[in-house]
């Protein structure tokens, strides 16, 4: 099958099995089971993992093929959100660092909807600092058993298994002493509370971890190797925010703002112009570097720290459009009509996307020493051991 084929294919399906942007939708959501069939559908169709190994469910295709999907699903709305987070960072770390067991036993499971993943590593006194998590794994007879607190979780109110970072041996510098483990979200030792943000939604939550145990065949890649796999994962993460499908009809984005700037008359006005050309020539530079990093990656080149070139790009732009759209429409954005709340909603929600999967900072400090080749920072804890750190209990 040719990539137009495959085009044709996946668009013939999304427009008889998903609502298009054109629709009077704004604000609809979908139920999980709705979700559940949604991506079992996918699955069944051939436009669930594919670029993943056909021997883990996957279609085995290539990169063209991703893009090609990518650009007709922008059209539509796709109520996968719940697979996102596991389809886009614990399950290519699996694929990575997995056992053949593991990657037979959880991968088919979340491509066909059937399982959801989280990823459990911010804590609330470590921020930014993942390596300082305090959350801990003691071995006993038949495994570990995890006890701590994490916090900012997305999706871990409806998931099923999450990919936990904890500290296995606190007698190594901070970062050693960690193993990754896949742990059971519905064992009666975890609780999961959820954090509401400043939109009124709930996509975070808390999660606490009382003698929760979890098997020796939990551990995803080594004992006190974890983070290696959380860096990984890391890596997964930035390019899955920075490089995923980014819908059109996104608020922010430069073909609902033409929609909005014309329904008001403003589209003679040469700043606004300008101003909307600056947003074309950025969502443009985004997707082709989104695509620069697919090619690459199904080559087998290592995508590595520009993964938070990506990731930066996208979590600065919502915040620069945010702006921009303030001034173009001033005091309007208050009177929270159907056509401006979407976009207040999206300039509410902005600053989010600067901390979500490492913060702005973090991300320039990445590429500053390992893309740039900047000098490190001296890190004068890298050393050590955990146990001899002063920490914010």
């Amino acid at each position: 099958m040719s990539t137009d084929e495959f085009r044709a294919k996946a668009l013939a399906w999304l427009q008889q099995n998903a609502k298009p942007f054109d629709e009077n939708s704004q604000g609809s959501s979908a139920t999980l089971e709705e979700s559940k069939a949604f991506q079992k559908g996918l699955w069944e169709a051939g436009l669930a993992g594919i670029t993943w190994p056909k021997e883990y469910g996957g279609q085995g295709l290539g990169t063209a093929e991703q893009l090609a999907f990518n650009e007709v699903a922008a059209d539509f709305r796709m109520p996968v959100g719940p697979f996102v987070i596991g389809l886009g960072m614990p399950a290519p770390t699996l694929l990575e660092f997995g056992t053949e067991e593991q990657k037979k036993r959880y991968i088919p499971p979340m491509l066909r909807g059937d399982e959801i993943w989280s990823q459990l590593f911010s804590e609330p006194s470590g921020g930014s600092d993942v390596a300082s998590l305090q959350t801990s794994a003691v071995r006993v007879e038949d495994g570990w058993l995890i006890n701590g607190q994490k916090v900012w979780t997305s999706g871990a109110q409806f998931s099923d298994y999450g990919a936990v970072l904890v500290r296995t041996d606190p007698t190594r510098p901070k970062h050693q002493g960690l193993t990754m483990f896949i742990v059971d979200l519905h064992h009666p030792g975890v609780t999961v509370r959820p954090l509401v943000v400043a939109t009124g939604d709930a996509p975070f939550n808390e999660v606490f971890f009382d003698d929760v145990h979890v098997p020796e065949d939990a551990v995803i890649g080594e004992v006190n190797n974890g983070w290696a796999v959380a860096v990984a994962m890391l890596r997964y993460e930035r390019v899955t925010i920075g490089t995923g499908v980014r819908a059109r009809a996104n608020p922010l984005g430069y073909d609902a703002l033409v929609e909005l700037v014309r329904a008001r008359g403003l589209d003679g006005d040469p700043t606004v112009r300008r101003v909307l050309a600056q947003v074309a020539a950025r969502e443009s530079a985004m997707r082709s570097y989104s695509a620069v990093l697919h090619q690459e990656a199904k080559a087998g080149l290592p995508i590595g720290a520009r993964g938070s070139a990506a990731k930066l790009a996208g979590a600065v732009f919502p915040l620069w459009v945010s702006d921009l759209v303030q001034e173009i429409f001033g005091e309007e954005l208050a009177l929270q009509t159907p056509d401006m709340l979407p976009l207040a909603r999206s300039i509410l929600a902005a600053p989010g996307g600067a901390t979500a999967g490492g913060s702005n900072e973090i991300q320039r400090n990445i590429i500053a020493e390992r893309v740039l080749g900047l000098p490190k920072d001296a890190g004068v804890d890298k050393n050590v051991p955990f146990n001899q750190l002063k920490l914010s209990k």
